[in-house]
């Protein structure tokens, strides 16, 4: 598992490579100039604080890929619907905050964690599942998926200001334009009758409960 885990880490910035040169949908500026804007990480001082940013660079990277599996399921299922080109457009975002993380990892020499080859098939099999109930169905997911992220990020902004707000600058600038993104998403799905799904509310439970174990193991493992 520790090589599939290496494998997954050092393989993943040729695989985002082709998307992140593709023209950010909002502003219209190549992706690869946004993620090279800031280095992020600030020298750890000891090693409490190592360890700390070593598990959030390491869960959000998790998260992320875990995002980049559900979006991949769902297109395998609705790419050629009307739903694909909404469903691709989300997905490109979440391919560029898994290449900024990726690029984090391998600068700092954080480790993944030791359950990606786990989320790889997971995430894939929620999101393609999902989307064979149907539009609705994928959106479903996408709220609850990105709900979750988004309240995580909210999580790590609030601890980043208690500690140092100035020493972590680039670091939350990062994690706050994700979280916007998430929250993006979150209303996209909203918007495209998310909450129409019969059994919407036990699914989104469901589905955010997983989350929180996700987020859970992959800091510690």
């Amino acid at each position: 598992m520790h090589r599939a885990t290496q494998t997954a880490l050092y393989e993943w910035p040729h695989i985002v490579g082709p998307a992140v040169t593709r023209q950010c949908l909002k502003c219209k500026a190549p992706m690869r100039q946004s993620l090279r804007a800031y280095s992020v990480l600030p020298p750890p001082r000891d090693s409490e604080e190592k360890e700390m940013l070593a598990r959030m660079i390491r869960v959000d990277h998790a998260g992320e890929y875990g995002a980049n599996r559900i979006y991949a399921g769902q297109m395998a299922v609705l790419g050629r619907s009307g739903s694909g080109p909404l469903i691709q457009e989300m997905w490109d975002q979440e391919k560029k905050h898994l290449g900024k993380f990726t690029e984090i990892m391998a600068d700092n020499r954080v480790r993944p964690t030791a359950l990606l080859p786990l989320w790889n098939v997971a995430g894939f099999v929620l999101g393609a599942t999902t989307a064979l109930l149907g539009k609705e169905g994928a959106m479903a997911c996408t709220v609850a998926v990105e709900e979750s992220i988004s309240e995580h990020y909210n999580s790590q902004i609030r601890l980043l200001m208690e500690k140092d707000p100035e020493r972590y600058t680039e670091l939350l600038k990062v994690i706050k334009e994700f979280r916007d993104d998430e929250m993006e998403h979150h209303d996209t799905g909203l918007e495209h009758d998310a909450e129409s799904l019969p059994g919407y509310w036990l699914l989104k439970n469901a589905i955010q409960l997983g989350c929180k174990a996700a987020i859970y193991a992959s800091k510690r493992l």
